[in-house]
């Protein structure tokens, strides 16, 4: 059950204990580098 979530929640989620949920955030905020890297 994943859900999708903003970017300001992935910033928030990288201060959380836990291993699983830091490495959702960082696959998050890497997507979101890559799409607006991709747009210029």
């Amino acid at each position: 059950m994943t859900k999708m979530m903003d970017l300001s929640t992935a910033y928030r989620m990288l201060r959380s204990p836990n291993i699983k949920t830091l490495k959702r955030a960082l696959r998050v905020i890497k997507e979101h580098k890559k799409r607006k890297r991709g747009m210029k």
